[in-house]
This record gives structure tokens, C-alpha cells and sequence, in this order.
């Protein structure tokens, strides 16, 4: 979507970013090749890299961001933590220095008490962050976030910080010019997270004093100005729930994913000066000159599975509808219907951003805007944002960076689908394959063919259709029976019977559906005397349905599916199994074969999306077989490995 919409492209290499985005001599050929004058580094990718920052300057390109100095020193969190400390700026107790040796960590570790966290020293995005609760498992989680840090930084030091539990994520975003003026424009609450990667952004933060905004505000231009900072950054924060006490967590020497939110409740366009200061002029705003208004959020529209652990979910966006944009309402992408979410890059598929005069009517807009985020094709995470709108705790603004797993027995609840929601994807169905018949008519140049047309007419009895319906999410199947009793018209009637082992409801349904392009219909129903509207898709067998409150998929089980099934559930994933979570590559095997394992122990560990997943042994036993080899491409479900259990 990006070259389509740029003036010039120039390909700078493969879909990995090793061997593209991140090649720096790649990147400034390209604006040579452009006669560019400047280069804007985005989020990503080489944004926080001071050599790139360095190289653009040296072949006379500007890096629109800090100087190579700044991203340096705060890019390397050992060091940043130092010159906070001296600065005057409160940190966490912790190990920030050089040495990297396993047991000399460990031993650090031991004597700042668990649980601690383990971040990467040039980390962001979550990506080398670990949390270790007990001695045990230290080693563990210190070789993942190494690995983890090498693939994204290139660099697998690392610092042990003493972990806050259920702490809240608040961060400021400063600005600086190149004559030491420096301003905040007030902060974000970015405590809603899942695998320590920001869910929901909102600013201003909640239930937080003026007298500790404000301090805060001078706390983050105290970090800035502490490292001759220039242009946009932003200030992160712990802050303890308990004391209302933060502590510096780190500097992203950048513009971030979530800057849209201070831009909605300030009126700063930040890119905007991000280039006026590239170009060498002051800031716009003196700090007294700043104010916010109202409340704005932003939610991650993410390509993952809520309910597998939010693990990626790479694939193809075969139907995609956004909700409308309006000056209140914002929707950032980079991808269209047909793209493909790659399995080299971030799950982020778009950010919906929304501002109101409060943050309950943000809430309620952020939801509306979130049931108008149709996508289908591949696992995203939007039911499960509009679910997390709707917790009574984080309308209250009681927040923390642990919420999502305090409360997922809430927000990841499978729920079976209500009697209606069935009947209303039972005539979707049956009135698409009317469509469907009606325009092949054209073809066939006989209106009155009995070959194109699905009324169900029957001369002395009405005609009864019989299918089996999967509920996606919950797993649940249901025999259903369609009688015909009024055809022939714009709006058919029907008589629904659907049953499994806890249900058996009959009811009467008429309904009309609106091709509004193709693939997408609006639908209008009436389910015994109550009305219900919907979008609906139609992809191949399955039935997606998006109304204001959820979103559900319904698979139609075929002849040939059904007769399949019960083979195809006596070679489900059982614990003597290794399986793949999810597309992904394997970076590391760590078993023999004969190897005895314990439950628990660590097999194969997979890396998806720029992120390392871990899948453990489920059992004792001896290692059986191993089907595949380091570096190995492995698709979702896949055999792994094969373990004998212990006798």
C-alpha cells in the first residue's frame, strides 16, 4: 500500500527486514537515488539507530529526529539509566551494567529479589522483556531475551530490573529544538497490554492529579534536556498504583505508534514539527502556550489470536471494511483487502483512533467505531477490543499493565451464540445462494430456468433443507433444519429448527439482504416479531457476521466435511505432541532424538512476527521423533515433534 501511494518507490530488498529495512546503505541509495533531501524514520526499523542516524549525515541526507548523541545514549538502557540517575530523574533498582556473563547475571538477579524483568538494552516493542518470578527460571527466559535482542537490535546484552507488579505504563511526549527550548504535551496511558506490547492508548491518563501531571511533564523535559535532546520523543514511565510514584523505564528516541492521541487532545500535528525543527526553526508552542482538550484513545487493530495465547496470525485480508474517518475519528493502515499480513513484519493490521469531550464518550466511540472494523480471512483481535470497552474496571480507569490477564476469564470468555445470532446467519446464508441463483439468471437468458433458483417452491408441501452449522469460536456444531413456507419474494419467510446436545429452538425468520459491493451485504431479519441488523461476508463455506455488539464466524459443514469429521477428531494435538502455535520459523531445537524430557521442559522454540514463542513438553517421556530442522518454515498446527511416554 506504501509504494502504491508514494510518488517514487525503489526496492531496497526482500521481505525480511534483515535483508531490506534494515540495510542502512540500502536505505540512503534509495534517497540519493530520489534526490531526497531528508529521511523521516518512521516507528520501526532503524528509527532508534544513531549509525543511521550518523550515515544519513554523513552523505549530507537530514535524519528528521534526534542527533546520533541522544539516540545513543538513551537507546542503550544501562547507560540512559545512569544519566537519569544523575540528572536528577528517579529509576528502578537493578543490574544496568556491562558485564553479561549468565551466573554473574543470575547472581544479580538473586540479590534484587524476585520477581525481576529482563529487557533488552537497546529493546522496544516488548521484544527481549522477560519477567522472572523464580530463581528457577532464570536461565530460561535470560537465553530467550537474548535471542530475541541479538534477531531485533542486533545486540543480546541485557539489563535486570527489580518488576512492580500490576504497575501502570505512562509515558510523556516531549518535543525539543536545536536551542534548548523544550516542551511536554502531557501523556499517555499505555498500561492496557498483552506479551508487554501496548493494546489501548489513551491521553490524557486517568485519574491522575494535575499536581502529578505536571510534575511528571517536568520530570520528562528534565530527561531531554539531560541528553541535548532534538525533535519528537517520548519519556517512559513505571508508576506504582500504590505510592503514585514513577520511576524512568526508558526514552524512545522517536514518534510513536500511539502519537495520534496527543495530537487528537492538543491539536499539534507532531510530524509537522518534526520537520519544521529538521529544518532549523524553533517550536512552534512555548510550554505555557500547550493546552489538551477532551480525551482520546487509540486501539491496536492486531492480526493475532486472543484466545491462543495472542499469537500472530499471518494470512491473507480477504474482506476488510474500515469505519469512517471524520475529525474525531481516525483509521492508519498500510494495507488493503487481498493484502497479505506477512510473517516478517508486526500483526498490526491498523490504529482506530477516536476523540471525544470525555473519556466514557471515547469509550463508547471507540466501541461503535470497533463494531465498523469488519475483517475476515485471517485471526484479529477486534471482538476481543470491543470486549475490553466494555470491562466496568478500565471504564473506571483502574488500569495496570497485568489487566488483561487479571481479568481474561472476562474478556476471553467463548461464548455460545445466542438462538437469534444462528438464525440471523442461517437466512444470510440462504438469501446469499439466492442472490447468487438470481444474477446467473442473466447468463442463462431464461428468467424462468428451474436450474436458477433456490426458493425451495414445492407444488403440495414446503420444501425443508437440512445443514450442519459450526459456531468458530465456541466449537460448538448445530443440526439445522430450514423449512420454506413463503417464497417468491423480496422478503422469504422461514421456519428455523436448530439443535445440538443443550438446545433444540425453532423460529419463524424473514429477512432481506443488500449487496453493497461485492462479498459484503447488508442484512435486515426479523426473528420471532424482534428486528436485527448486520453486516455480513461470505468467504467460501464460512458466514461472518459483524453487528454493534460482536463479531462471529460460522462455518457450513459440508457432505464431505461431515463425513470426515470424526477421523479428524481422533487425530487432534494430544500432550505426546509438539505442534506449531502458529506460522513461524523455527529458531532452535532443543532436544535429540532419545533425549528423556520432563513436562515442561522447553522442545522447539519458533520466532513469528519479530517475537519468540516458547512450546514446552506437555509430558515425561523419551523424544520419539523430530520432523523438522532449525531454520525450517512450519505452518500453523504442524507436527513438531513426537514424544514416547514415560512408563
Amino acid at each position: 500500500m506504501h509504494v502504491a501511494m508514494a510518488d517514487q518507490a525503489v526496492c531496497v530488498g526482500t521481505a525480511p527486514s534483515a535483508h531490506s529495512y534494515l540495510l542502512k546503505e540500502r536505505i540512503v541509495t534509495a534517497a540519493i537515488k530520489t534526490n531526497s533531501q531528508a529521511i523521516h524514520p518512521g516507528y520501526g526499523f532503524l528509527s532508534e539507530n544513531a549509525s543511521f542516524a550518523q550515515y544519513c549525515h554523513s552523505n549530507n541526507l537530514i535524519f528528521i529526529g534526534p542527533p546520533s548523541h541522544a539516540i545513543e545514549s538513551m537507546g542503550i538502557k544501562s547507560t540512559s539509566k545512569e544519566i537519569m540517575s544523575k540528572a536528577g530523574v528517579p529509576v528502578i533498582e537493578g543490574y544496568h551494567g556491562i558485564e553479561q556473563n549468565p551466573d554473574f547475571l543470575k547472581n544479580q538477579a538473586n540479590k534484587i529479589g524476585y520477581p525481576v524483568m529482563i529487557k533488552a538494552i537497546k529493546g522496544g516493542g516488548g521484544k527481549g522483556m522477560k519477567i522472572v518470578l523464580k530463581e528457577s527460571e532464570f536461565f530460561e527466559n535470560l537465553m530467550s531475551a537474548k535471542r530475541e535482542s541479538l534477531s531485533s537490535f542486533g545486540d543480546d546484552s541485557v539489563l535486570i530490573e527489580k518488576y512492580i507488579q500490576q504497575p501502570r505504563h505512562v509515558e510523556v511526549q516531549v518535543f525539543a529544538d536545536k536551542y534548548n527550548n523544550c516542551v511536554y504535551l502531557f501523556e499517555r496511558d499505555c498500561s492496557v497490554q498483552r506479551r508487554h506490547q501496548k493494546v489501548l492508548e489513551e491521553a490524557p491518563a486517568p485519574r491522575l492529579s494535575e499536581t502529578i501531571r505536571q510534575h511528571l511533564g517536568e520530570t520528562a523535559v528534565r530527561a531531554a534536556k539531560a541528553v541535548g535532546y532534538e525533535g519528537a520523543g517520548t519519556v517512559e514511565f513505571i508508576f506504582d498504583n500504590v505510592t503514585n510514584m514513577f520511576y524512568f523505564m526508558e526514552m524512545n528516541t522517536r514518534l510513536q505508534v500511539e502519537h495520534p492521541v496527543t495530537e487528537m487532545i492538543t491539536g499539534v500535528d507532531l510530524v509537522d514539527w518534526q520537520i519544521k525543527v529538521a529544518e532549523g526553526e524553533e517550536l512552534p508552542l512555548k510550554q505555557n502556550q500547550i493546552k489538551f482538550k477532551g480525551h482520546s484513545i487509540q486501539a491496536r487493530i492486531y492480526a493475532e489470536e486472543p484466545f491462543n495465547n495472542f499469537l500472530p496470525a499471518a494470512g491473507n485480508l480477504k474482506y476488510l471494511d474500515c469505519p469512517l474517518t471524520s475529525d474525531e475519528v481516525r483509521v492508519e493502515t498500510g494495507v488493503r483487502e487481498g493484502d497479505d499480513v506477512s510473517v516478517h513484519y508486526d500483526p498490526m493490521i491498523a490504529k482506530l483512533v477516536v476523540w471525544s469531550e470525555t473519556r466514557s464518550d471515547a469509550f463508547a466511540k471507540l466501541k461503535n467505531n470497533l463494531a465498523a472494523f469488519n475483517i475476515a480471512g485471517l485471526s484479529t483481535n477486534v471482538q476481543f477490543l470491543m470486549s475490553l470497552c466494555k470491562h466496568p474496571e478500565l471504564l473506571k480507569g483502574n488500569v495496570h499493565t497485568g489487566f488483561i490477564e487479571e481479568h481474561k476469564s472476562f474478556l476471553l470468555a467463548k461464548n455460545l451464540p445466542k438462538p437469534e445470532l444462528i438464525s440471523q446467519a442461517i437466512i444470510a446464508l440462504i438469501l446469499h445462494e439466492e442472490n447468487y441463483t438470481i444474477s446467473k439468471n442473466v447468463f442463462t437468458k431464461d428468467p424462468y430456468s428451474p436450474f436458477t433458483t433456490q426458493t425451495g417452491f414445492r407444488v403440495n408441501h414446503n420444501f425443508v433443507r437440512k445443514i450442519k452449522l459450526k459456531h468458530n469460536l465456541s466449537g460448538e456444531f448445530y443440526d439445522v433444519s430450514i423449512e420454506y413456507y413463503e417464497v417468491g419474494s423480496n422478503n422469504s419467510k422461514f421456519k428455523i429448527n436448530f439443535k445440538n446436545k443443550d438446545v433444540d429452538i425453532e423460529s419463524n425468520v424473514n429477512g432481506s439482504l443488500d449487496p453493497s459491493r461485492p462479498n459484503k451485504f447488508h442484512l435486515i431479519c426479523e426473528v420471532d416479531g424482534t428486528l436485527y441488523k448486520s453486516n455480513a461476508a461470505f468467504l467460501e463455506n464460512s458466514i461472518h457476521l459483524f453487528n454493534k455488539d460482536e463479531q462471529n464466524e460460522f462455518t457450513v459443514i459440508l457432505p464431505f466435511d461431515e463425513k470426515t469429521m470424526d477421523s479428524d477428531e481422533q487425530n487432534t494435538v494430544s500432550n505426546e505432541t509438539i505442534i506449531a502455535p502458529t506460522q513461524a520459523t523455527i529458531e532452535r531445537i532443543n532436544v535429540s532424538l532419545g533425549d528423556n524430557v520432563n513436562n515442561g521442559d522447553p522442545i522447539v522454540v519458533l520466532t513469528a512476527m519479530k517475537m519468540e514463542y516458547v512450546v514446552k513438553a506437555q509430558i515425561d517421556g523419551k523424544i520419539e521423533k523430530i520432523l523438522r530442522k532449525e531454520g525450517d518454515s512450519v505452518r500453523k498446527d504442524e507436527l513438531l515433534v513426537k514424544i514416547t511416554p514415560k512408563n
